[in-house]
């Protein structure tokens, strides 16, 4: 199928109460291509209404839903995976057009998005409580895990197909009908999912998706209407904060998966060509456009100039060009204020005294492309050590000692990932135990899993999505107490 073949298919409304529909003012909001700059195609520009209309469905769709057993939620999640992955090319070019990433990385995320259904399509016939007699024997105690009830979920433009399964999965598999809203800039993978969803069978109304350039606009009323049970939001720090403020009124569950700064430590001991190979993994993937990314590269100040060798020979062998071409390794940034942040990132750190490696500037004549780029001798003054970077940049500092090491990678306000890799087994459990984040690599430059808990720690948020503990975000806890 061609590009224009599949942009066809997509429908680009509004889809609220199992119905497309335009925005009830007509306006659309433009899907850009960030490999050319041009627009792909135009979706439906939601209004306050139209917020409103998709949250009373869900309203309206709740109970009947909580009430739907278990095994039958399960089955539609497992049809839904199947379904994915027959589609898995169509969605693949989908996410390579509208974000950037090479196919081969779009694949990748079709097979790890998918797997959330599989998962939780499992985890919907397990939610269970228990049942005990009180310590003076006068009272049975019973424990029952029932829906959180409606829930906004605000989606992010980097993973568009994994960011959405891995909360529509839980939300479903626990009873939970929701309202999506998917980042402006990727929508179109979103809408795809919708239309696969009401293919499966999902009744009307528990899954709502709105796309809306007016975002705060359009999310407020929502989050403060008293009828919406939970948000879940994956984005920017500064942005989660504002939304846990707006939150707060209304006491509403919250999960919050944020930013991140994740150090890369490399010990003297370390297999260097794992290193190496870990760290294009860490750093590459999406273009380092990734909360996960490995943001600041610690490399003990023995090995730290042949592992800096080694990476730059890595990156240069990338092959920089728009994702649906056959052999480019790395695409676009997401857009021009992307690539301008990098950008003054790198000038900044070089202006401080970084040296380059590798790489170091914008390139291409049109689109948004940033050479894959190595730097050594970074400053702890530079910007890029505090900030998350989100581009193809790799910030070399040294370290002597252990603990000088750990010391490093902890400071920092985030807490969402960090990586260590040595071959002193006594070490690696030494340092996981002391990093001060929510997920450790241990020899390895990718650690998120359908089958683990992902989420950080401090200002990179709270909660977990994925693993057993995944669908506890969208159940409460209710006792029972009965008296024999």
């Amino acid at each position: 199928m061609n590009e224009q073949e599949l942009l066809g298919k997509i429908n680009t409304g509004l889809y609220i109460g199992g119905e497309w529909r335009d925005s009830s003012d007509g306006r659309t909001l433009d899907v850009e291509d960030p490999a050319t700059g041009k627009t792909l195609t135009s979706v439906a520009d939601a209004t306050v209404e139209d917020g409103a209309a998709a949250l009373d469905a869900a309203v309206a769709a709740q109970a009947e839903w909580a009430a739907t057993p278990p095994r039958e939620r399960g089955e539609l999640l497992r049809s839904a995976f199947d379904l994915i992955n027959e589609r898995a090319d169509e969605f693949a070019l989908l996410m390579t057009l509208e974000m950037g990433k090479p196919l081969a990385q779009s694949k990748g995320e079709v097979a790890y998005g998918g797997e959330f259904f599989r998962w939780f399509s499992e985890e919907a016939v397990r939610i269970a409580g228990r049942w005990s007699t009180a310590p003076d024997g006068k009272t049975r105690l019973v424990t029952m895990k029932q829906p959180v009830g409606p829930t906004l979920m605000i989606t992010p433009w980097n993973f568009p197909l994994a960011m959405g399964t891995r909360k529509i999965g839980p939300a479903i598999a626990a009873g939970c009908t929701m309202v999506i809203k998917p980042a402006g800039q990727t929508p179109l993978t979103m809408l795809a999912l919708a239309q696969l969803l009401e293919e499966v069978g999902v009744p009307k109304g528990v899954v709502n998706v709105v796309t809306t350039s007016r975002t705060g606009d359009v999310m407020e009323p929502i989050i403060g209407d008293p009828r919406l049970r939970k948000l879940t939001f994956t984005g920017s720090t500064p942005v989660g904060k504002n939304l846990v403020r707006q939150s707060a009124d209304q006491l509403l569950r919250v999960s919050m998966e944020l930013g991140g700064n994740a150090p890369f430590l490399v010990f003297e001991d370390a297999d260097l060509d794992a290193a190496v190979e870990g760290a294009m993994l860490a750093k590459m993937r999406n273009m380092g456009e990734a909360c996960t990314a490995a943001n600041r590269f610690l490399v003990h100040e023995s090995v730290a100039d042949e592992f800096a060798r080694r990476f730059a020979a890595k990156m240069d062998e990338q092959v920089l060009g728009r994702g649906t071409e056959e052999g480019v390794t790395v695409g676009p940034l997401i857009d021009d204020k992307q690539l301008g942040k990098v950008a003054e990132l790198v000038d900044d750190a070089t202006s401080r005294g970084a040296s380059v490696v590798t790489g170091g500037s914008k390139t291409g004549d049109a689109g948004y492309f940033f050479q894959p780029t190595v730097l050594k001798d970074v400053p702890a003054e530079a910007d890029l050590v505090r900030e998350e970077i989100f581009g193809p940049v790799a910030p070399i500092t040294t370290f002597s000692e252990e603990d000088k090491a750990v010391q490093m990678a902890n400071d920092t306000e985030y807490g969402l990932v960090a990586y260590a890799f040595t071959t002193d087994l006594g070490r690696a459990v030494r340092v996981s135990e002391s990093l001060h984040f929510g997920m450790v690599g241990v020899n390895q430059g990718i650690v998120s899993n359908p089958a683990a808990p992902f989420g950080g720690v401090k200002q990179s948020g709270f909660g977990r999505e994925g693993g057993i503990e995944g669908i506890e975000e969208y159940l409460d806890v209710k006792y029972v107490g009965i008296a024999p």
